[in-house]
């Protein structure tokens, strides 16, 4: 599981940035008097706000299931082996078939 927080921060990190970066190029084109560009740039600034917001509540909701995936296979590890195994098994008949 710890694997998988890595790869997950990561991704939140790699979306942090792209919000960050598009932050910057609106700062930059402030400077723009033209009304259509003052049109696109509030749009865009209304975009990346819903943007980080909803980042947001991804980023808990996916350490939440994270936590709560991590809690059940140390609850029940003979489960979660099953479960492996039967998914194995399942991709298994699915990848001969081709």
């Amino acid at each position: 599981m710890p694997h998988a927080r890595k790869e997950t921060r990561q991704l939140m990190d790699d979306l942090r940035a792209i919000v960050e970066d598009a932050e910057a190029l609106l700062k930059a084109a402030a400077g723009e008097a033209d009304e259509k560009v003052e049109d696109v740039r509030s749009r865009a600034e209304g975009s990346i706000r819903a943007a980080r917001e909803r980042l947001q509540e991804i980023e808990e909701e996916v350490l939440t299931r994270a936590r709560d995936a991590d809690h059940y296979v140390h609850e029940n590890p003979w489960a979660a082996v099953a479960m492996a195994a039967g998914a194995g098994f399942i991709m298994g008949l699915l990848a001969s078939r081709r």
